[in-house]
Protein backbone atom coordinates (compact mmCIF):
# COMPACT_ATOMS: atom_id res chain seq x y z
CA UNK A 1 0.00 0.00 0.00
CA UNK A 2 1.18 3.55 -0.03
CA UNK A 3 2.57 3.97 3.08
CA UNK A 4 4.24 7.86 2.68
CA UNK A 5 0.25 8.66 2.33
CA UNK A 6 -1.56 7.10 5.09
CA UNK A 7 1.39 8.46 7.26
CA UNK A 8 0.61 11.83 6.19
CA UNK A 9 -2.91 11.74 7.20
CA UNK A 10 -1.54 10.05 10.56
CA UNK A 11 -0.06 14.00 11.17
CA UNK A 12 -3.17 15.03 11.88
CA UNK A 13 -2.46 13.67 15.35
CA UNK A 14 0.44 15.92 15.70
CA UNK A 15 -2.42 18.61 15.86
CA UNK A 16 -4.03 17.87 18.90
CA UNK A 17 -1.47 17.82 21.14
CA UNK A 18 -0.57 21.43 20.68
CA UNK A 19 -3.15 21.52 22.95
CA UNK A 20 -0.25 19.92 25.34
CA UNK A 21 1.50 23.61 25.18
CA UNK A 22 -0.60 25.15 27.40
CA UNK A 23 0.39 23.98 30.62
CA UNK A 24 3.82 25.37 29.58
CA UNK A 25 2.36 28.45 28.43
CA UNK A 26 -0.20 28.95 31.54
CA UNK A 27 3.73 28.50 33.99
CA UNK A 28 5.43 31.18 32.20
CA UNK A 29 6.10 34.26 34.54
CA UNK A 30 5.03 36.89 31.99
CA UNK A 31 1.87 35.08 31.34
CA UNK A 32 1.09 35.07 34.78
CA UNK A 33 1.95 38.72 35.39
CA UNK A 34 0.17 39.84 32.17
CA UNK A 35 -3.20 38.27 33.14
CA UNK A 36 -3.11 39.37 36.23
CA UNK A 37 -2.25 36.39 38.32
CA UNK A 38 0.10 38.12 40.54
CA UNK A 39 -0.53 40.01 43.27
CA UNK A 40 0.80 43.47 44.19
CA UNK A 41 3.56 42.10 46.61
CA UNK A 42 5.10 39.82 43.84
CA UNK A 43 3.38 35.95 45.04
CA UNK A 44 1.29 34.08 42.89
CA UNK A 45 -2.45 34.55 43.28
CA UNK A 46 -2.72 30.43 43.72
CA UNK A 47 -6.68 30.29 43.47
CA UNK A 48 -6.71 32.68 40.57
CA UNK A 49 -3.70 30.55 38.66
CA UNK A 50 -5.14 27.60 39.34
CA UNK A 51 -8.42 28.64 37.74
CA UNK A 52 -6.49 30.41 34.84
CA UNK A 53 -4.02 27.19 33.68
CA UNK A 54 -7.33 24.80 34.53
CA UNK A 55 -9.41 26.72 31.96
CA UNK A 56 -7.02 27.96 29.44
CA UNK A 57 -6.01 23.89 28.99
CA UNK A 58 -9.75 22.45 29.35
CA UNK A 59 -11.58 24.34 27.10
CA UNK A 60 -10.15 23.12 23.95
CA UNK A 61 -11.07 19.27 25.27
CA UNK A 62 -14.11 20.61 25.95
CA UNK A 63 -14.72 22.19 22.37
CA UNK A 64 -13.24 18.97 20.78
CA UNK A 65 -15.90 16.79 22.68
CA UNK A 66 -18.72 18.29 20.90
CA UNK A 67 -16.78 17.94 17.14
CA UNK A 68 -15.95 14.28 18.19
CA UNK A 69 -19.75 13.44 19.13
CA UNK A 70 -20.72 15.72 16.23
CA UNK A 71 -18.46 14.39 13.40
CA UNK A 72 -20.39 11.13 12.56
CA UNK A 73 -23.05 12.66 10.19
CA UNK A 74 -19.93 14.93 8.72
CA UNK A 75 -17.93 12.26 8.11
CA UNK A 76 -21.14 9.72 7.05
CA UNK A 77 -22.17 12.34 4.32
CA UNK A 78 -18.45 14.29 3.20
CA UNK A 79 -16.63 10.96 3.04
CA UNK A 80 -13.30 10.54 5.40
CA UNK A 81 -10.93 12.74 3.17
CA UNK A 82 -13.27 15.46 2.97
CA UNK A 83 -14.39 15.65 6.61
CA UNK A 84 -11.06 16.01 7.77
CA UNK A 85 -10.27 18.94 5.33
CA UNK A 86 -13.40 20.51 6.38
CA UNK A 87 -12.40 20.15 10.25
CA UNK A 88 -8.46 21.36 9.80
CA UNK A 89 -10.46 24.64 8.51
CA UNK A 90 -12.09 24.87 11.74
CA UNK A 91 -9.06 23.79 13.54
CA UNK A 92 -7.05 27.17 12.48
CA UNK A 93 -8.70 29.57 14.54
CA UNK A 94 -6.66 31.47 16.86
CA UNK A 95 -6.98 33.72 19.34
CA UNK A 96 -3.81 35.80 20.07
CA UNK A 97 -5.53 37.21 23.71
CA UNK A 98 -4.60 40.93 22.84
CA UNK A 99 -8.45 41.49 24.62
CA UNK A 100 -8.21 39.48 27.16
CA UNK A 101 -7.94 36.21 28.01
CA UNK A 102 -11.58 35.42 26.97
CA UNK A 103 -10.28 35.54 23.69
CA UNK A 104 -7.65 32.69 23.92
CA UNK A 105 -10.77 30.71 25.46
CA UNK A 106 -13.02 31.66 22.77
CA UNK A 107 -10.04 30.74 20.06
CA UNK A 108 -9.18 27.67 21.68
CA UNK A 109 -12.92 26.68 22.15
CA UNK A 110 -13.54 26.78 18.09
CA UNK A 111 -9.63 25.18 17.70
CA UNK A 112 -11.21 22.46 19.94
CA UNK A 113 -14.09 21.84 17.45
CA UNK A 114 -12.09 20.99 14.83
CA UNK A 115 -9.44 18.65 16.57
CA UNK A 116 -12.17 16.54 18.12
CA UNK A 117 -13.63 16.03 14.60
CA UNK A 118 -10.11 15.16 13.41
CA UNK A 119 -9.23 12.94 16.21
CA UNK A 120 -13.28 10.83 15.41
CA UNK A 121 -12.35 10.67 11.92
CA UNK A 122 -8.41 9.81 11.18
CA UNK A 123 -8.16 6.63 12.84
CA UNK A 124 -11.20 5.44 11.05
CA UNK A 125 -9.85 6.70 7.63
CA UNK A 126 -6.59 4.83 8.72
CA UNK A 127 -8.10 1.90 9.56
CA UNK A 128 -10.36 1.33 6.36
CA UNK A 129 -7.10 1.89 4.36
CA UNK A 130 -4.86 0.03 6.28
CA UNK A 131 -3.78 -4.32 5.74
CA UNK A 132 -4.88 -6.18 8.33
CA UNK A 133 -1.11 -7.54 9.22
CA UNK A 134 -0.32 -3.43 9.84
CA UNK A 135 -3.12 -1.67 10.63
CA UNK A 136 -2.17 -1.92 13.96
CA UNK A 137 1.18 -0.07 13.49
CA UNK A 138 -0.42 2.56 11.12
CA UNK A 139 -2.92 3.33 13.82
CA UNK A 140 -0.34 3.20 15.97
CA UNK A 141 1.35 6.24 14.27
CA UNK A 142 -1.42 8.15 15.32
CA UNK A 143 -0.06 7.66 18.71
CA UNK A 144 3.32 8.68 17.54
CA UNK A 145 2.58 12.02 16.27
CA UNK A 146 0.49 12.62 19.95
CA UNK A 147 4.41 12.29 21.30
CA UNK A 148 5.96 14.37 18.69
CA UNK A 149 3.49 17.15 19.19
CA UNK A 150 4.03 17.08 22.77
CA UNK A 151 7.59 16.60 22.70
CA UNK A 152 7.56 19.73 19.96
CA UNK A 153 4.97 21.78 22.59
CA UNK A 154 7.47 21.48 25.73
CA UNK A 155 10.59 22.59 23.95
CA UNK A 156 8.38 25.43 22.12
CA UNK A 157 7.45 26.55 25.45
CA UNK A 158 11.10 26.60 26.26
CA UNK A 159 12.32 28.16 23.56
CA UNK A 160 10.40 30.71 23.74
CA UNK A 161 10.45 31.14 27.68
CA UNK A 162 14.62 31.70 27.09
CA UNK A 163 14.20 34.22 24.11
CA UNK A 164 10.60 35.91 24.23
CA UNK A 165 10.26 35.36 27.38
CA UNK A 166 8.96 39.35 28.11
CA UNK A 167 6.33 40.11 25.54
CA UNK A 168 3.41 38.32 24.52
CA UNK A 169 4.77 36.13 22.16
CA UNK A 170 5.74 33.83 25.46
CA UNK A 171 1.65 32.71 24.38
CA UNK A 172 1.08 33.83 20.68
CA UNK A 173 3.96 32.20 19.22
CA UNK A 174 2.74 28.27 20.90
CA UNK A 175 -1.16 28.77 19.99
CA UNK A 176 0.37 30.42 16.51
CA UNK A 177 1.82 27.52 15.62
CA UNK A 178 -0.66 25.25 15.27
CA UNK A 179 -1.37 26.77 11.76
CA UNK A 180 1.75 25.04 10.14
CA UNK A 181 0.83 21.49 10.69
CA UNK A 182 -2.68 22.40 9.72
CA UNK A 183 -1.58 24.17 6.55
CA UNK A 184 0.68 20.42 5.86
CA UNK A 185 -2.20 18.36 6.38
CA UNK A 186 -4.44 20.33 3.72
CA UNK A 187 -1.71 19.75 1.37
CA UNK A 188 -1.59 16.31 2.53
CA UNK A 189 -5.09 15.19 2.46
CA UNK A 190 -5.42 16.79 -1.58
CA UNK A 191 -2.45 13.52 -2.41
CA UNK A 192 -4.85 10.48 -0.73
CA UNK A 193 -7.51 8.91 -1.65
CA UNK A 194 -11.36 7.80 -0.50
CA UNK A 195 -11.76 5.19 1.99
CA UNK A 196 -12.60 2.03 -0.32
CA UNK A 197 -15.08 0.72 2.86
CA UNK A 198 -16.68 4.26 2.99
CA UNK A 199 -17.29 4.26 -1.01
CA UNK A 200 -18.66 1.19 -0.77
CA UNK A 201 -20.93 1.67 1.71
CA UNK A 202 -22.17 4.82 -0.37
CA UNK A 203 -22.72 1.79 -3.37
CA UNK A 204 -20.16 2.89 -5.55
CA UNK A 205 -18.16 -0.22 -5.79
CA UNK A 206 -16.23 0.65 -9.04
CA UNK A 207 -14.74 3.39 -6.92
CA UNK A 208 -14.09 1.51 -3.94
CA UNK A 209 -12.13 -1.49 -6.05
CA UNK A 210 -9.80 0.98 -7.88
CA UNK A 211 -8.92 2.92 -4.52
CA UNK A 212 -8.61 -0.98 -2.69
CA UNK A 213 -6.27 -1.69 -5.20
CA UNK A 214 -4.27 1.73 -5.17
CA UNK A 215 -4.11 1.03 -1.25
CA UNK A 216 -2.74 -2.60 -1.31
CA UNK A 217 -0.58 -1.91 -4.61
CA UNK A 218 -2.16 -4.45 -7.06
CA UNK A 219 -4.59 -5.17 -9.84
CA UNK A 220 -7.90 -4.23 -9.33
CA UNK A 221 -8.41 -7.99 -10.45
CA UNK A 222 -5.69 -9.39 -8.14
CA UNK A 223 -6.99 -12.26 -6.53
CA UNK A 224 -6.43 -10.22 -3.04
CA UNK A 225 -7.87 -7.67 -3.87
CA UNK A 226 -11.37 -9.30 -4.76
CA UNK A 227 -11.41 -11.42 -1.88
CA UNK A 228 -11.53 -8.50 0.73
CA UNK A 229 -13.75 -6.06 -1.73
CA UNK A 230 -16.47 -9.32 -1.38
CA UNK A 231 -15.50 -9.08 2.79
CA UNK A 232 -16.03 -5.86 2.38
CA UNK A 233 -19.44 -5.74 0.57
CA UNK A 234 -20.58 -9.00 2.20
CA UNK A 235 -20.43 -6.97 5.70
CA UNK A 236 -22.67 -3.79 3.91
CA UNK A 237 -24.97 -6.10 1.91
CA UNK A 238 -25.65 -8.55 5.33
CA UNK A 239 -26.74 -5.48 7.34
CA UNK A 240 -28.67 -3.70 4.19
CA UNK A 241 -30.95 -7.55 3.93
CA UNK A 242 -30.95 -8.17 7.26
CA UNK A 243 -31.92 -4.64 9.11
CA UNK A 244 -32.79 -2.40 6.55
CA UNK A 245 -29.81 0.01 6.71
CA UNK A 246 -28.00 1.39 10.28
CA UNK A 247 -30.41 3.90 12.12
CA UNK A 248 -29.00 4.98 15.67
CA UNK A 249 -30.64 2.49 17.69
CA UNK A 250 -29.85 -0.72 15.48
CA UNK A 251 -25.94 1.27 15.05
CA UNK A 252 -25.80 0.97 19.33
CA UNK A 253 -28.28 -1.43 20.57
CA UNK A 254 -27.99 -4.20 17.80
CA UNK A 255 -26.66 -7.47 17.88
CA UNK A 256 -23.22 -7.83 19.30
CA UNK A 257 -22.97 -3.89 19.16
CA UNK A 258 -23.69 -2.44 22.51
CA UNK A 259 -20.26 -4.63 24.04
CA UNK A 260 -17.80 -2.69 21.60
CA UNK A 261 -19.36 0.65 22.53
CA UNK A 262 -18.93 -0.02 26.20
CA UNK A 263 -15.80 -1.41 25.50
CA UNK A 264 -14.94 1.81 23.72
CA UNK A 265 -16.02 4.11 26.36
CA UNK A 266 -14.62 2.32 29.19
CA UNK A 267 -11.08 2.23 27.30
CA UNK A 268 -10.91 5.74 27.33
CA UNK A 269 -12.40 6.24 30.21
CA UNK A 270 -9.01 4.39 31.67
CA UNK A 271 -6.31 5.96 29.44
CA UNK A 272 -7.49 9.57 30.85
CA UNK A 273 -7.28 8.50 34.55
CA UNK A 274 -3.76 6.56 33.87
CA UNK A 275 -2.08 9.69 34.90
CA UNK A 276 -0.59 10.29 31.36
CA UNK A 277 -2.67 13.49 30.86
CA UNK A 278 -1.76 15.22 34.03
CA UNK A 279 2.05 14.68 33.63
CA UNK A 280 1.71 15.32 30.10
CA UNK A 281 -0.45 18.59 30.42
CA UNK A 282 1.16 19.81 33.68
CA UNK A 283 4.35 18.44 33.29
CA UNK A 284 6.12 21.91 34.30
CA UNK A 285 3.98 21.88 37.05
CA UNK A 286 4.69 17.88 38.17
CA UNK A 287 8.06 18.27 37.62
CA UNK A 288 8.35 21.47 40.01
CA UNK A 289 6.67 19.60 42.48
CA UNK A 290 8.99 16.91 42.48
CA UNK A 291 11.81 19.12 43.24
CA UNK A 292 12.70 20.99 39.70
CA UNK A 293 11.89 24.41 40.56
CA UNK A 294 12.26 27.24 38.23
CA UNK A 295 10.75 27.62 35.31
CA UNK A 296 13.61 26.29 32.85
CA UNK A 297 14.65 23.79 35.01
CA UNK A 298 10.95 21.99 34.94
CA UNK A 299 10.77 22.84 31.25
CA UNK A 300 13.95 21.23 30.07
CA UNK A 301 12.38 18.14 32.36
CA UNK A 302 9.39 17.90 30.39
CA UNK A 303 11.19 18.13 27.31
CA UNK A 304 13.32 15.03 28.21
CA UNK A 305 10.32 13.77 28.90
CA UNK A 306 8.49 13.99 25.77
CA UNK A 307 11.64 12.82 24.28
CA UNK A 308 11.44 9.62 26.23
CA UNK A 309 8.06 9.19 24.90
CA UNK A 310 8.61 10.01 21.52
CA UNK A 311 11.17 6.98 21.71
CA UNK A 312 9.49 4.64 23.44
CA UNK A 313 6.27 4.83 21.18
CA UNK A 314 8.09 4.15 17.82
CA UNK A 315 9.29 1.22 19.57
CA UNK A 316 6.63 -0.12 20.40
CA UNK A 317 4.60 0.66 16.77
CA UNK A 318 7.62 -0.93 14.75
CA UNK A 319 8.83 -3.73 16.70
CA UNK A 320 6.45 -5.01 18.82
CA UNK A 321 2.55 -4.22 18.36
CA UNK A 322 2.18 -6.62 15.65
CA UNK A 323 3.89 -9.35 17.68
CA UNK A 324 2.93 -9.11 21.50
CA UNK A 325 -0.94 -8.32 20.70
CA UNK A 326 -3.39 -5.96 22.03
CA UNK A 327 -4.12 -7.65 25.19
CA UNK A 328 -0.78 -8.11 26.34
CA UNK A 329 0.34 -4.60 25.64
CA UNK A 330 -2.14 -3.30 27.37
CA UNK A 331 -1.56 -5.28 30.34
CA UNK A 332 1.88 -4.88 30.36
CA UNK A 333 2.00 -1.24 30.44
CA UNK A 334 -0.41 -1.02 33.08
CA UNK A 335 1.12 -2.93 35.39
CA UNK A 336 4.52 -1.18 34.73
CA UNK A 337 2.93 2.44 35.03
CA UNK A 338 1.30 1.75 38.13
CA UNK A 339 4.75 0.30 39.51
CA UNK A 340 6.28 3.15 38.65
CA UNK A 341 3.41 5.47 40.22
CA UNK A 342 3.59 4.18 43.64
CA UNK A 343 7.58 4.15 43.29
CA UNK A 344 6.84 8.23 42.82
CA UNK A 345 4.75 8.48 45.32
CA UNK A 346 6.61 6.63 48.53
CA UNK A 347 9.78 8.51 47.63
CA UNK A 348 7.83 12.01 47.15
CA UNK A 349 6.20 10.82 50.87
CA UNK A 350 9.78 10.11 52.37
CA UNK A 351 11.86 13.13 50.60
CA UNK A 352 8.79 16.04 50.58
CA UNK A 353 10.42 18.53 47.91
CA UNK A 354 7.70 21.74 49.12
CA UNK A 355 11.17 23.83 50.53
CA UNK A 356 13.30 23.74 47.53
CA UNK A 357 14.68 26.97 46.24
CA UNK A 358 14.25 27.78 42.48
CA UNK A 359 17.89 27.65 41.18
CA UNK A 360 18.86 24.82 43.54
CA UNK A 361 20.16 21.71 42.32
CA UNK A 362 17.37 18.66 42.57
CA UNK A 363 18.13 16.50 45.34
CA UNK A 364 18.17 12.83 44.97
CA UNK A 365 15.35 11.92 45.45
CA UNK A 366 13.94 14.48 43.10
CA UNK A 367 16.21 13.21 40.33
CA UNK A 368 14.95 9.50 41.51
CA UNK A 369 11.23 10.72 41.01
CA UNK A 370 12.37 11.98 37.43
CA UNK A 371 13.74 8.79 36.69
CA UNK A 372 10.90 6.67 37.64
CA UNK A 373 8.36 9.25 35.11
CA UNK A 374 10.43 8.71 32.26
CA UNK A 375 10.73 4.86 32.87
CA UNK A 376 6.74 5.77 33.67
CA UNK A 377 6.48 7.02 29.99
CA UNK A 378 8.15 4.33 28.46
CA UNK A 379 5.25 1.80 29.59
CA UNK A 380 2.60 4.24 28.84
CA UNK A 381 3.94 3.71 25.61
CA UNK A 382 3.58 0.33 25.31
CA UNK A 383 -0.43 -0.10 25.53
CA UNK A 384 -2.15 2.24 27.30
CA UNK A 385 -1.41 5.18 25.26
CA UNK A 386 -1.63 3.88 21.40
CA UNK A 387 -3.46 1.05 22.17
CA UNK A 388 -7.26 2.49 22.90
CA UNK A 389 -7.17 4.15 19.47
CA UNK A 390 -5.94 0.63 17.74
CA UNK A 391 -8.22 -1.50 19.54
CA UNK A 392 -11.14 0.85 19.16
CA UNK A 393 -10.60 1.12 15.07
CA UNK A 394 -10.17 -2.86 15.07
CA UNK A 395 -13.55 -3.77 16.55
CA UNK A 396 -16.09 -1.39 14.85
CA UNK A 397 -16.93 -2.68 11.07
CA UNK A 398 -18.20 0.10 8.55
CA UNK A 399 -21.89 0.65 8.78
CA UNK A 400 -20.84 1.83 12.53
CA UNK A 401 -17.20 3.19 12.53
CA UNK A 402 -17.92 6.70 12.86
CA UNK A 403 -20.37 6.31 15.36
CA UNK A 404 -17.88 4.27 17.32
CA UNK A 405 -14.78 6.73 17.28
CA UNK A 406 -17.42 9.42 18.16
CA UNK A 407 -18.02 7.58 21.22
CA UNK A 408 -14.42 6.78 21.82
CA UNK A 409 -12.94 10.12 20.75
CA UNK A 410 -16.18 12.01 22.45
CA UNK A 411 -15.06 10.28 25.50
CA UNK A 412 -11.42 10.73 25.33
CA UNK A 413 -12.04 14.60 25.08
CA UNK A 414 -14.77 14.78 27.47
CA UNK A 415 -12.73 13.57 30.91
CA UNK A 416 -9.41 14.74 29.20
CA UNK A 417 -11.32 17.63 29.55
CA UNK A 418 -12.15 16.79 33.36
CA UNK A 419 -8.51 15.27 33.92
CA UNK A 420 -6.83 19.02 32.10
CA UNK A 421 -9.72 20.64 35.04
CA UNK A 422 -9.40 19.15 37.93
CA UNK A 423 -5.37 18.59 38.31
CA UNK A 424 -4.20 21.76 39.33
CA UNK A 425 -6.61 21.06 42.30
CA UNK A 426 -4.85 17.48 42.80
CA UNK A 427 -1.95 18.46 42.62
CA UNK A 428 -2.31 21.26 44.99
CA UNK A 429 -4.50 18.99 47.12
CA UNK A 430 -3.07 15.39 47.04
CA UNK A 431 0.42 15.84 46.88
CA UNK A 432 2.33 12.58 47.03
CA UNK A 433 -1.48 10.95 47.62
CA UNK A 434 -2.15 11.56 43.49
CA UNK A 435 0.52 9.36 42.09
CA UNK A 436 -1.26 6.45 44.39
CA UNK A 437 -4.74 7.11 42.91
CA UNK A 438 -3.02 7.17 39.30
CA UNK A 439 -0.98 3.58 40.80
CA UNK A 440 -4.43 1.59 41.63
CA UNK A 441 -6.35 2.65 38.79
CA UNK A 442 -3.25 1.39 36.36
CA UNK A 443 -3.12 -1.49 38.01
CA UNK A 444 -6.38 -2.45 39.34
CA UNK A 445 -8.47 -1.23 36.71
CA UNK A 446 -6.79 -1.14 33.47
CA UNK A 447 -4.80 -4.21 33.88
CA UNK A 448 -7.70 -6.37 34.66
CA UNK A 449 -9.35 -4.70 31.95
CA UNK A 450 -7.12 -6.01 29.96
CA UNK A 451 -7.80 -9.50 30.79
CA UNK A 452 -11.46 -9.22 29.54
CA UNK A 453 -11.19 -7.89 26.08
CA UNK A 454 -10.72 -10.62 23.22
CA UNK A 455 -7.70 -10.28 20.89
CA UNK A 456 -7.69 -8.25 17.45
CA UNK A 457 -4.38 -8.72 16.08
CA UNK A 458 -4.51 -9.98 12.42
CA UNK A 459 -8.37 -10.49 12.29
CA UNK A 460 -9.74 -8.21 9.29
CA UNK A 461 -12.10 -5.30 10.24
CA UNK A 462 -14.74 -7.42 8.44
CA UNK A 463 -14.06 -10.49 10.87
CA UNK A 464 -15.27 -8.20 14.43
CA UNK A 465 -18.38 -8.90 13.68
CA UNK A 466 -17.88 -12.54 13.93
CA UNK A 467 -15.81 -12.17 17.21
CA UNK A 468 -18.16 -10.07 19.10
CA UNK A 469 -21.03 -12.56 18.00
CA UNK A 470 -23.33 -10.10 15.42
CA UNK A 471 -23.24 -12.63 13.02
CA UNK A 472 -22.25 -16.66 12.50
CA UNK A 473 -19.21 -17.55 10.59
CA UNK A 474 -21.17 -19.80 8.22
CA UNK A 475 -23.89 -17.11 7.57
CA UNK A 476 -20.73 -14.29 6.99
CA UNK A 477 -18.70 -16.74 4.76
CA UNK A 478 -22.09 -17.73 2.94
CA UNK A 479 -22.52 -14.08 2.29
CA UNK A 480 -18.67 -13.56 1.09
CA UNK A 481 -18.86 -16.25 -1.41
CA UNK A 482 -21.90 -14.45 -3.01
CA UNK A 483 -20.51 -11.39 -3.40
CA UNK A 484 -17.60 -12.83 -4.78
CA UNK A 485 -19.46 -14.25 -7.71
CA UNK A 486 -21.58 -10.89 -7.83
CA UNK A 487 -17.88 -8.55 -7.81
CA UNK A 488 -16.40 -11.11 -10.55
CA UNK A 489 -19.25 -9.82 -12.64
CA UNK A 490 -18.82 -6.51 -12.18
CA UNK A 491 -14.73 -6.76 -12.57
CA UNK A 492 -16.09 -8.38 -16.20
CA UNK A 493 -17.13 -5.15 -17.20
CA UNK A 494 -14.48 -3.27 -15.94
CA UNK A 495 -11.82 -5.09 -18.23
CA UNK A 496 -11.18 -3.52 -21.72
CA UNK A 497 -13.97 -5.34 -23.61
CA UNK A 498 -16.48 -4.09 -21.14
CA UNK A 499 -18.27 -0.77 -21.42
CA UNK A 500 -16.60 0.31 -18.15
CA UNK A 501 -12.86 0.47 -18.79
CA UNK A 502 -11.13 1.70 -15.35
CA UNK A 503 -7.26 3.04 -15.52
CA UNK A 504 -5.41 2.48 -12.24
Amino acid sequence: MKYPRLLVDNKVRTLTHFSGIAGGVVSQPYFEAHFGLVTPDGAIDKEKDIQVSSNVVSVLQAGAFFGAVGSPPVSSWLGRRWALVAFTVVLTTVAGGSRGIGYIYGGRIVSGIGVGGISAIAPAYVAECAPKNVRGRMIGLFQAMIAVGVMVSYFVNLGVGLHLGNSEMVWRVPFGLQLVPAGLMCIGLLTVKESPRWLASKGLVKEAIRNLAYFRKASYDSLAVQHEMAEIEAAIQEEKEGRSGVGLHQAFFGKGNFVRFVIAFTIFVFQQWSGQNSVGYYAPQIFSSIGYMGTKASLLASGIYGIMKVLATMAFIFFAVETLGRKLSLFISAIGMGVMFFIVGAILKVYPVNDVSPGQQPSQASQAMAAMLYVYVCFYSLGVGPLPWVYVSDIFPTRTRHYGLAVASGTQWLFNFVVSKVTPTLIADLGYKLFFMFAVIDICGIATFATLIPETKGRSLEEMDIIFGAVSNETRKAFIERQERQLQHELNEMTPEGSHQIKL
